[in-house]
């Protein structure tokens, strides 16, 4: 028997650090919402008692350090599944990008094990195992849009945003989350995105609205580290994307187009120097 599910992209509409915690975490508000692109995995049970990753990406760890493997590993000894389990992973999320592709693939691991298992486990319960290896993995488990709190595993579904072209950019650099969260500083934040004004742009409808809330304290600090973030999303307002934010903590910038024709010219202007383009849409 073989399992499929899709783990797709996020990204972040809006993003406000509010204080460190005392367990190291960060107290945050992301207003989070995902996009038509897509890893891919396939699971196929092994008789022996074994976890095995393959993929067609050489750039990634298929052992304990990747995420899919510590959500199967986990799952199995929470439930005592003493089976084994070969997954395959397509992987076209770009790495180290701010989408949450590590963490999407994690929570479609937990998905697609409890189908291959028949575990019978609810999504909240998967959502509590997803918090225990990242605190994105919560919101991918379950997808769609919503408000997250806390260290970002306290989730609020909404309604889907209106529907838009994404256009996404990686420059040739890969981020480290950790190493940006430890530069933020909560108190001398000089702008707090709001996630209520977001809320109520989605729940209005208003893509324009939508458009003029998108906000990120990260990018005080990504930016700083890397110009050619700022390059980029400046690169993105000039050729006409409608709202242009960083995704995460980054390097990912993307930019909301409401009219198709635009794509074009954004995509190919982007490509310059860019070779991680792509044009999608919200998935909603």
């Amino acid at each position: 028997m073989r399992i499929y599910e899709k783990a797709p992209a996020k990204i972040n509409l809006m993003l406000d650090v509010l204080q460190k915690r005392p367990d190291g975490y960060h107290e945050v508000e992301m207003i989070m919402t995902m996009v038509d692109l897509a890893d891919r995995l396939e699971m196929s049970e092994l008789p022996r008692d074994t976890i095995i990753i393959s993929s067609q990406a050489g750039y990634i760890p298929l052992d304990e350090k990747n995420l899919a493997f510590q959500a199967a590993r986990l799952i199995k000894d929470r439930y005592n599944v003493n089976k084994g389990v070969y997954i395959h992973l397509d992987k076209k999320i770009p790495v180290a990008a701010g989408l949450a592709g590590g963490s999407s693939d994690a929570a479609a691991t937990l998905r697609g094990l409890n189908r291959l298992w028949k575990l019978d486990i609810s999504d909240e319960e998967l959502c509590e195992l997803g918090a225990e290896l990242g605190s994105d993995v919560p919101f991918c488990v379950t997808g769609g849009t919503a408000l997250a709190t806390g260290r970002g595993e306290v989730l609020t579904p909404l309604p889907n945003p209106p529907q838009c072209w994404v256009v996404l950019a990686k420059p040739p650099i890969n981020v480290s989350t950790a190493d940006v969260y430890g530069r933020i500083r909560a108190d001398k934040i000089p702008h707090h995105p709001s996630a209520k004004r977001m809320e109520q742009a989605i729940r209005g409808n208003s893509f324009t609205d939508v458009c003029r809330e998108l906000g990120n304290v990260l990018e005080d600090v990504t930016l700083k580290l890397y110009p050619e973030v700022q390059r980029l999303k400046e690169s993105m307002v000039r050729l006409g994307a409608d709202g242009v934010l960083m995704s995460g903590s980054g390097p990912t910038v993307f930019g909301l187009v409401s009219k198709e024709a635009k794509i074009p010219r954004i995509y190919n202007g982007l490509r310059g120097f860019c070779k991680e383009v792509y044009a999608v849409r919200l998935l909603t």
